[in-house]
Order: structure tokens, then sequence, then C-alpha cells
């Protein structure tokens, strides 16, 4: 579309387009005479020229009107509210009357520069075209004298950035002139007005020949036949005119930031409710990608601003450009003559330029779900989502949330509260949300994810259960979610391939590809759980944090040392200081015992982190040490009542023994077999299969150390894996507690067969030592040297495998240092010096 063969064409450009119409100019000519009327147009001038650089505008032309081109909305709205001061600032000193009409809208336009022989001849340096040309046009002609007349989509744009003009942008007064048809614009147009008191007529505007009021029909039925004709004809012009295509450069998974709702109702129940209401019927979208507004926040903490500061159009955009999110979106709710209007602003972050506007109209607050569910729907259109995959992946919003706006509200709390490590909060908010409807699934989702938060298992199940008869009010991403925890609850067996499943589903789902990394760690599938934490590893994940702590946990376990300390130094830099234990157990792995000193005295608060200090005094040999923190251990938990209060009982047994205070290791190996086994008492335990396991790692102590009465008493009650918890981990271990038992009873080859099924890449570190001591016993001393190269080159995975809160880490060590030995021996060296004390845990 160039003008000559020296221009160049623009892709569409979203623009605010102003034109102005300078009143009554030929007659004031007239009335003042030439000279006179020379001098005034110069001011009128300088006055547009100091207004053009003050509000950023393009003059594109001019005669006795201008027309104007903006990036925003509210600079042009600016320029017009100021011009029509500085006209009537002009008239007073000449003691004149000097008023304009202005149309401000808001769309596409294409625009090309003419070649510098073209101007030189007359023509425009720039030149404007599309449908907003004339929509922008129309609306100045039908203006009064100094009304300034805007479409649905300017208004929309410009009174929820008012604030950007002082105290004149909450003078301002706004009326809605009701539908009116354009000539040359097929769909019906809804004219507002803005202005200040004084300057603003606030008045129906006239129709004329180019612009009348779209009355009912009944009201005019002379014309019936005629608008019945001209519906088809604009119908269709329309459709061809105006048939949605992608408009926005948006690839699919790319992402989005949702700045807070602006709220021009008064009414505060809608504050939070529109927020998550919109929230979540564009996460079911599978091709868009939303920004938590956990991480949001997170990225505004970083960015210094005060708590509570809103996201708009400024802070949301910085965000986005922090996060990599490709585009902003800035819902609004505003209520004109008692219809409810939704409209939401599509920003490009860097410059802030205005893309694209999507709205809804309805009777009342009651109409807001549905007209958000509009807004979405075209949104996700323009953005490249196609139509099949918008009917698949899309659920009515009354449907999958609530006709309560106060459920809506106290569960867009519960959220807020969840976010903020507040899960007893949260539930409170949940419970209410349901209170208020029983029927709102989500509210009851919420509840799950903040029991499991808050380490209520029984009660997460009990609410999964009753959530099970609501999951067809569940969007498809969050039905998937319940469908992964039930299983999770029920068969932890399961657990990895449900959440692997969610995950392949939504590859951007990072809560999915954390949960599968967890349980695939569990597993001991490290290669796997690799690959889903690194995923989850994102800085857009608001748990990312976390999601980093776990992915160096997992790298140590697969005996990469340096990515467990880079994953591990972005969680610390992230804030999580609780991952400087498992930088101590990085480095003690690597035998950097001094590096290992200085992240355990960043551990001094965290009363976990003396599994480690334990285990890496068991390494170095530091048998007194080992014991000491051990004891320091007991005595931090004794107050507790759950698992944690145990935690301590086997590391310490193990160091006991292995210092040679026998006597001492048979008494605490016992307590925490009493201890385990009690708590496995309670139906209600919440924590069943880590009281499991450390059962089994008390049985498997006490027959190496020739108690079998307290091995035969744990095996006794424990029977399978899915006995407690469906954790076929427990399975494994039951086993190697066995064969440890019959080869110390002379039985090496019914040992062997015992652990034969569980040899393979994901076997446990405490398998290995029993094939590799049962090995030995049968005299297959190649294969036994292979086990004992394995346990002693793998440090990392003694440090990092995850049963039972690390309780068997120091029984892990302590066999690492003695494979050594073993090694050594087996390839006909000498022992190893400093690790004689260390043979009792693997050959007593």
């Amino acid at each position: 579309m160039n003008g000559d063969n020296g221009t160049s064409t623009q892709a569409p450009q979203m623009r605010a387009l102003l034109f102005t119409d300078l009143c009554d100019s030929l007659i004031l000519v007239e009335r003042i005479g030439d000279a006179a009327a020379a001098e005034l147009f110069q001011q009128h001038d300088r006055l547009v020229l100091t207004l053009q650089q003050q509000w950023n505008g393009h003059q594109i032309d001019r005669s006795d009107g201008l027309f104007l081109l903006f990036d925003r909305a509210i600079d042009a709205l600016g320029f017009a509210l100021d011009y029509q001061r500085g006209l009537q600032e002009i008239g007073k000193q000449r003691n004149i009357v000097l008023r304009a009409r202005a149309g401000l809208h808001v769309g596409e336009v294409l625009t090309w520069e003419n070649s510098p022989e073209a101007i030189k001849v007359g023509a425009k340096s720039l030149e404007v075209e599309g449908l907003a040309k004339p929509m922008a046009a129309r609306l100045m002609t039908l203006a009064r004298p100094g009304q300034i007349l805007l479409s649905a989509v300017a208004e929309s744009l410009t009174h929820r950035a008012t604030g950007e003009l002082g105290e004149r942008g909450e003078q301002l007064l706004w009326r809605s002139h009701g539908s009116w048809r354009f000539k040359g614009v097929p769909a019906r147009q809804e004219v507002f007005e803005a202005g200040e008191i004084g300057f603003a007529p606030l008045r129906m505007p006239r129709g004329n020949a180019k612009a009348r009021r779209d009355l009912p029909l009944w009201r005019q039925p002379a014309a019936l036949a005629a608008e019945v004709l001209l519906v088809v004809v604009a119908g269709v012009g329309g459709w061809m005119l105006l048939r949605p295509e992608p408009a926005i450069a948006f690839a699919e998974r790319d992402w989005v930031v949702i700045g807070d709702v602006r709220n021009l109702t008064g009414n505060v129940v809608l504050d939070d409710s529109l927020q998550q209401a919109f929230r979540i019927s564009l996460e079911q979208s599978r091709h868009v990608n939303v920004l938590s507004d956990m991480k949001a926040r997170g990225i505004m903490e970083l960015m210094r601003r005060q708590p509570g500061a809103p996201l708009d159009a400024t802070s949301a955009s910085e965000v986005a450009l922090r996060a990599g999110a490709q585009l902003v979106l800035l819902p609004t709710v505003s209520e004109m003559g008692g219809r409810a209007r939704i409209s939401v602003e599509v920003l490009e972050p860097h410059s802030q330029q205005t893309l694209a506007v999507a709205s809804a109209d309805g009777e009342g607050v009651q109409s807001l779900l549905g007209s958000i569910d509009q807004v979405t729907t075209r949104l996700r259109d323009q953005l490249g989502e196609g139509k099949a995959r918008l009917k698949v992946d899309s659920m009515p919003l009354p449907l999958v949330t609530t006709s309560s706006l106060d459920a809506l509200r106290a569960y867009a709390l519960g959220q807020r509260r969840y976010g903020e490590g507040d899960y007893r909060g949260a539930l409170a908010m949940y419970e209410r949300s349901v209170q208020l409807d029983p029927n709102f699934a989500l509210a009851w989702m919420g509840q799950v994810r903040a029991r499991v938060a808050d380490v209520d298992k029984p009660g997460a199940l009990a609410v999964v259960r009753r959530l099970k008869s609501l999951s067809y009010r569940l969007p498809a991403r969050e039905e998937l979610y319940l469908d992964a925890w039930f299983t999770t609850l029920t068969d932890q067996s399961k657990a990895a391939d449900a959440w692997m499943q969610l995950a392949s589903l939504y590859p951007d789902y990072f809560s999915a590809q954390h949960n599968a990394a967890i349980w695939l760690y569990t597993d001991n599938r490290y290669a796997e759980a690799f690959t889903y934490a690194s995923r989850a590893a994102d800085s857009r994940f608001e748990l990312s944090n976390i999601a980093y702590d776990q992915l160096g946990r997992i790298a140590l376990a697969k005996g990469d040392q340096a990515g467990a300390r880079r994953a591990l130094e972005t969680a610390v830099a992230g804030g999580r200081t609780a991952s400087h234990r498992y930088l101590a157990a990085v480095a003690a792995s690597e035998r950097n015992y001094a590096e290992a000193d200085k992240h355990l005295a960043q551990s001094t608060r965290n009363r976990h982190a003396g599994v480690e200090r334990i285990s890496i005094a068991a390494d170095r040999g530091q048998w007194q040490r080992a014991e000491a923190e051990a004891a320091a251990g007991v005595s931090a938990m004794a107050g507790e009542t759950g698992f944690d209060r145990q935690l301590y009982l086997l590391p310490q047994a193990t160091v006991q023994w292995a210092a040679g205070n026998r006597e001492a290791a048979l008494k605490n190996v016992r307590a925490a077999a009493d201890s385990a086994l009690k708590r496995l008492a309670d139906k209600g335990n919440p924590d069943a299969s880590e009281d499991a396991m450390m059962a089994m790692g008390t049985a498997l102590l006490a027959a190496r150390m020739g108690d079998m009465d307290t091995s035969s008493r744990v095996l006794g009650v424990i029977h399978s894996g899915r006995d407690a918890g469906g954790a076929t981990a427990l399975d494994e271990m039951r086993a190697v507690v066995a064969a440890e038992r019959l080869r110390l009873t002379g039985d090496a080859p019914a040992a062997m067969q015992k652990l034969q099924p569980f040899l393979r890449d994901t076997s446990r570190f405490q398998t290995r030592v029993a094939a590799m001591n049962t090995l030995r016993a049968l005299g297959r001393n190649s294969e036994a040297l292979a086990q004992a190269d394995f346990l002693r080159s793998n440090r990392g995975m003694a440090y990092a495998e995850l049963d039972c809160g690390y309780c068997m880490q120091a029984m892990n060590v302590t066999d690492s240092n003695a494979a050594s030995r073993i090694a050594a021996e087996l390839r006909g060296g000498k022992r190893v010096a400093g690790l004689a004390v260390a043979d009792l845990l693997t050959d007593p």
C-alpha cells in the first residue's frame, strides 16, 4: 500500500487516533479579519506544538482541525483536555469564544512514509490508513463544540489510566451516550464523553448524516425493512473486514503477566474476585502461560516496591521484562447505566504500547463471569489459539467457579495466603468459600493443597474423596491434578507416573514438573527426576527456590557435584538458606570438609541439618563429635510429636555402634524401632511411609548388630510396602533386611535370591551394600568388587538418598568408606588406613 516508489510500509500497529475540529473557524475569520486571524492561528499553532511535545503526539494532518497519533490513549486524552483549556485561554485573551470538538479512538492502523520527492510536491511525510481512522473521524463530527467523545475501547484504556493525569484525572467526569451507528463502520459503537467541569458540555451528541443513534426498531417502524437489510450487509461486510486473525506476535506457550484489576464500580467485593476469575479463565489455556500472582509479587519485592503496591501498567511491564513474559494484560471492570463491562488491554512490555483491547458487557455484576469468558476467548483467539483447542480446553467460568462473588473473594484471599506460606490461614479462607458455596470445586482443591502443605495427609485425602464427586466442575488441568493427588495419597508406588502424566500434558505447569521430580527422586529414578526437576527450576515458577534446592539434591545423588553446587547456590541466592545443609553434603562428598564446615555454620538454626552434622563427623572418623551431634539432635526434637521426634534415633544408634558403644547403640536402635512401630499402629498417621522406612532401617542395623529379635519384630509388622503407604521402596528394604539376616546366619545363596530382583539401576544404597557383603560371602569377588567400587565412588548418593528424612545417611556414608577398604582388599591391596572402625556396619 505504498504511496509512491520511495515509501516503506510497516505492519499494522495499535495506536490512539485523535481528530479535532476548531468550531466555526470561517465565521471567526470573517469576524476578526485576516490579520488578526493569522496572529490567532499562529498562537494556536504554538499551543499545538507545545502540547504535542508534552503528550508525545505525532501530527499527521491539519487544516481547520488536527489529526494526531499517540502511542497511548491516556496521552491523547491529556492532549485533548489541555487543548480545550488552551483554546479557552486564547479566546479569553481576545474576547472571543474558541472551542473544538474532538474524537478519540484506539485501533489498528497502517502507516508509511512518503518519499522526499513526494513530500516536495505536497505529500504528507507520514500516511495513515485503517478502519480506526474513519471511526475516530466519525466521533469528532458527532461531538458538540467543546466535547471530547471516545469509543468504548478508548474509554476503557483512558478511564483505567486517569491516575497518570494526577488530581485532574480524579475530577474528570464520564458519561455514556449509548449506542450509535457510524457511516462506514459496520458494528454499532458505544460512545462515551470525558471532560472537566466548565469545559465539557456533558450532553447527548446530535446525530448527523454520518452518525445516528442506534434506537430500537420499534421506535422507527418505517425503517424496519431497510434496517434488516442493513444488518445483513453490515454483518457480511463486518465479517469480511474484521474476521479475527492472530494480530499479536505470540508463540504457543509464551508467557503473560496479569496486572491488578482496575475496579471502577466502587464494589470492593469485585477487587479480588474478578482478578481470580480472570486468572482461572485464562489458565485453562494450554497455549497461553500465565505468570502466577505469587511470582509477580515476588519480583515486585526484588524491585523494592512497597508491599501491596499495585501491579499497574508500569510495574507489570517491568515484571514481564524480568520474567521473560511477552505481554501484559490489564483488566478493568466498570459500570455504566446499569451495565457492567469487563475490558482487557494488551500491552507490549518494552514500550508499554497497547496492542489490542477486548471487552464485553452484561446486565449487572452477576453477568461478569460470563463477560470474562467472552473476553478471554477473544484474547486467546487473538494470541493464536485455534478455535478447536479453545473448545476443548475451555469450561464456562460459572461452572468451574461459583455464582457467589463472596465465595470467589474468599477463595482469592485463600490463594493469596497460600502464596504467602500461611497454609492454615489459607485453609480457613477455602473452608469459608465452600461454606458459601458447597459446590465450589476449586475451593475444595485449595483445601487439598493447603492440607498437604501443612502435612495433614489424612485431612487432604478426606477432601480428595469429597472432591471426586465434584470433579466435573474442575478445569481439565485441575481435574488431572486432583487425580494425581488421589494416587499419591492412596498408592505412592504410582505417584511418580501420575505426576509425569500431568507434566507431559502441561509442560509449563511447574507444580506438576516439581511433584513428578519429587516422586521420581523418592524412587531413586535420578536420571528421570533430574529432567523434571530441571524443568521446574525455572525463574517463572513461584517456588523456583525450592525447585533449585531439589534439583541440587538430585544432581548430588547422580554424582554431579558441580551441577549440585550451582543449583543449591542459586537456591541460597534466592533466599532459601536451608540449602546450606545440602551444600555441606556436596562438599563432604568431595571430602572438602573445610567447605562443608562453612555451610554447616550457616545452618545453625536448621534443626534438620543435624543429620548432615552427624554424617560428616562420621565420614571424618570423628566418632565422639558424631555422637555429640546425635545427642544434640535428639534433644532438639524432644518436644515434637510427629515424625521429627524420632528422626535422630537411627543416626545416633549408627554412630554409637561404629564408635564401639554397642550397649548404647542397641538401646537406641530398639527405641527407634518401638517409636516407628507405635506410630504405624495409628491408621491416621500422615507419615506412615516415612515411619515404615525408619523401622526398616532399624531392623537392618539391629540384624547387623546381632539383635535378630528386634529385626524380626519389625518384619512381622511390615509385610510389604503396600501395607504402609504403597511405597515399593519398602518391599526393597524388606528384602535387604531378610537377605542380611540370611547371610549372617550362614545362608548366603538364599540371601542372594532375596536381593537379585532389586539389583538394578535404581537400587538403594543399602541394597548394594547387602549385595557386596553377600557376594563376598559367596566368593564371587569380581561382582563384589563392582558393588564396592560403586559404593565408594557414589558418595553423592550416600549423602542424598532421600529415605525417611535422610535417616540412613550416616549408615550410607560409613558403608561407603568401608567399601573403599573392601575394594582395596578385593584387589589384593592393603586395608585402607583409618577405616577399620567403619567395618562394623558392613562386616560385623
